[in-house]
């Protein structure tokens, strides 16, 4: 609501609207006179009783569209305040965003006695209970922590009179919809419902058709433009040399209040990491970050101790930062709508502002959505005085150096000792078995079926060796070690072992060394714990008195 601009565009002043005088006075507080374009044709709406639907883009005071017109009709109509049981509720997509709605309630509110309250998540709940046992007027909340007290009994919003819902569209693109219908579900039928969004895409609009009753309609810009007074450049770079080529900006520049918007909650750290190391001060901003971390961040940038902010689209919504001059979108948003709403942080109110996307070859489809989606080309501007380094840190894992590759395991390692065993074992099968020995017998022909799956003979049979006692007692065998190669496989395949050597020959696979666990759990295995089936009852139907027969245990 600057003075400046908002006069040419809009020639009427603030007292001209009908305002409450408290809230005038607020607002003169403010250094405010004349309202922007989107104020000036809501409020009269809003104070008008019925329900709105309005759209402006981003940096156009569309908070205050709502809230100057929502304060003067709860002071005109003074009820007592219930605990828990707020008058009005604001619904938001994002903590920051919520934050400054309330900060706004609050400025333009301090001469009412109207009481106000934020809720959302990341945060400690247990101080919002506490401060949902005052009265309260007006809350501004998330969705999220809005139904979290709503299960807990904590909240009453059967005496809901105004219904706003701020940033509309985000919440629908950050998956509120359910949400939302369940916080519509728990308010009274007779309401007055705003609905305040940058843009206007087809879910917005169907939500309106569900919500709305007869709505006044305001658009004060056409759908998802970028603000005319941000100067929009392109700076053409490698992914590799985007974070020195972001260094070399601050520097050369002298930027002393720059936001940084990345793709990633890891590139945010990441980046911020880098400036650090370079000797600029820079903290993120994002999801994973704790409440407290991103409160404490935003506050030193805004007044200006801390020059370079980092944030993630989650933050392109909720920072409203005055005078701020300068963005950069250190990788373009894969939604095109976002970099309106990433650039709309500068530019606000009637002030100037910068916006530079820094862009890789594999962004430009990218670039061309947003090109097309604002109708108009962004010029491209060539770094002369950057160089790069030769080895710039790598940014993904293609880049990174790879691990060096694992050695094999030498061959013969704990294989020589088995096939001397196996060996033995073909030169006993030789020379008949000796009493002591048919255990050992009995595990080499378990494992001889597996030998011969690997396709390699086991030494010591169908090579030259003394068949000795082989047709002796097995001989009656041989049909069945055809069938069950697992109990006789080295016996049962002796003969085919000379017709293999008459084979073609393949590269034989080389032998994977398995220990005699590891044999056995490869084996098939019977059930341990199959329970026992009860006998089978049997019925003497001779009799007539057809008691059962319970047969033989």
């Amino acid at each position: 609501m600057s003075s400046d601009v908002s006069i040419a565009l809009s020639p009427i002043q603030f007292s001209d609207l009908g305002l409450a005088e408290p809230i005038l006075r607020a607002i003169a507080d403010t250094g405010y006179t004349h309202p922007t374009p989107i104020q000036a044709q809501a409020i009269p709406l809003v104070l008008n009783g019925g329900d709105l639907m309005a759209g402006a883009q981003t940096g156009t005071g569309k908070t205050a569209g709502f809230t100057l017109p929502v304060l003067h009709l709860l002071h005109s109509k003074p009820l007592k305040a219930e605990a828990g049981k707020p008058r009005c509720l604001i619904l938001t997509p994002t903590r920051e965003l919520a934050a400054q709605v309330e900060e706004s309630v609050q400025t333009y509110g301090k001469h009412l006695k109207l009481k106000s309250m934020v809720m959302f998540g990341g945060v400690g709940i247990n101080p919002q209970v506490e401060r949902l046992k005052k009265p309260l007027d007006i809350l501004v909340a998330t969705p999220g922590r809005l139904l979290d007290h709503a299960q807990q009994k904590n909240l009453d919003l059967s005496a809901v009179e105004i219904l706003v819902l701020d940033e509309a569209d985000r919440m629908l693109d950050m998956g509120f919809i359910r949400d939302i219908k369940r916080v519509l579900a728990l308010l009274p039928k007779v309401r007055q419902n705003l609905l305040f969004s940058a843009t206007f895409s087809d879910e917005i609009k169907e939500l309106a058709d569900n919500l709305l009753h007869n709505p006044g309609f305001v658009e004060v810009a056409r759908r998802n433009t970028a603000s005319e007074l941000v100067e929009q450049t392109v700076h053409l770079v490698n992914q590799a040399h985007k974070r020195e080529l972001m260094a070399h900006l601050i520097r050369q520049h002298d930027w002393k209040q720059v936001l940084i918007f990345t793709r990633t909650k890891h590139g945010a750290n990441r980046l911020a990491e880098k400036l650090s190391k370079d000797g600029i001060a820079a903290a993120a901003i994002h999801g994973n970050k704790s409440q407290s971390a991103r409160t404490k961040a935003l506050a030193e940038f805004k007044d200006g101790t801390l020059p370079v902010l980092v944030a993630t689209d989650i933050a392109a919504r909720g920072l409203d930062i005055d005078q701020l001059p300068q963005v950069v979108n250190f990788e373009l948003p894969n939604v095109p709508e976002d970099y309106v709403h990433r650039i709309g942080r500068t530019g606000r109110a009637g002030a100037t502002g910068a916006a530079v996307s820094l862009v890789d070859a594999e962004e430009i489809k990218l670039l061309k959505g947003i090109e097309r989606l604002i109708k108009r080309e962004i010029p491209r501007v060539e770094v002369t005085d950057f160089v790069p380094s030769e080895k710039p840190v790598a940014e993904t894992r293609a880049e990174r150096p790879e691990r060096p590759a694992r050695q094999p395991r030498a061959q013969g390692s704990g294989q020589g000792r088995n096939q001397s065993q196996r060996q033995g074992s073909g030169q006993n099968q030789g020379q008949g078995q000796q009493p002591g020995q048919g255990r050992q017998s009995r595990n080499e022909n378990r494992n001889g079926g597996q030998d011969a799956r690997a396709g390699k003979p086991r030494q010591g049979q169908g090579q030259g060796q003394p068949q000795g006692n082989r047709q002796g007692p097995n001989a009656n065998r041989q049909g069945q070690d055809n069938r069950a190669p697992r109990r006789a496989g080295g016996q049962g395949n002796s003969q085919g072992a000379g017709q293999d050597q008459g084979r073609a020959e393949k590269p034989a696979k080389p032998e994977k060394f398995m220990s005699e666990a590891a044999r056995h759990q490869a084996m098939p295995q019977v059930g341990l714990f199959v329970p026992p089936q009860p006998p089978k009852r049997q019925f003497n139907n001779n009799g007539n008195s057809g008691r059962p027969n319970r047969g033989r245990r």
